[in-house]
């Protein structure tokens, strides 16, 4: 054997058969190693693209939803201004019905109250005239009975009673 500080055979030297070895592990793991590594990032580019895809789709489905709970938030709004412009119109229409049966209302019960402040005036201008007949009445009958005697008072009885059917027309 050859002295290892001396210089020997290149054959004989440790380092060249480590370098060898491990070239020649290196060929012989490289391929499969390299499968598997390929293979690998592979099938992780290949998950990636999947969740990507998946996060796309996820994305456009909730855009739709957002879409859709917009679409339905103004749809909801216009019904709600709907219902709020029916509710004043109808609020304003009961207000003008209000009004109109409150003036109605009035209007018959000034009416009703002219009728019967007619009705008492027409009663008292009677029971005026009543009284007014009564007093001349009883003016009359003291005037005729110390001013007329007995034949006079019966003429005048008579007349009045002739002429009383066409004073009662």
């Amino acid at each position: 054997m050859a002295d290892p500080t001396h210089g020997g055979s290149l054959l004989e030297k440790p380092e060249l058969w480590v370098a060898v070895a491990f070239v020649a592990f290196f060929v012989v793991v490289w391929k499969p190693l390299k499968k598997a590594l390929i293979g690998g990032l592979d099938e992780r580019a290949e998950r990636i693209r999947k969740e990507l895809d998946e996060a796309q789709r996820l994305r456009e489905e909730a855009q739709g939803l957002l879409a859709d709970l917009q679409r339905k938030q103004r749809d909801a709004m216009q019904e709600a201004e709907s219902i709020l412009s029916r509710a004043k119109s109808e609020a304003e229409r009961l207000q003008r019905e209000a009004k109109a049966r409150l003036e109605a209302d009035l209007k018959r019960r000034e009416e009703q109250a002219l009728q019967r402040i007619g009705q008492a005036e027409q009663a008292a201008t009677h029971e005026v005239r009543a009284a007014a007949v009564d007093v001349a009445l009883a003016a009359t009958r003291r005037l005729l009975e110390q001013k007329l005697d007995a034949g006079a008072q019966g003429r005048l009885i008579d007349d009045a009673i002739r002429e009383l059917p066409g004073k009662l027309n």
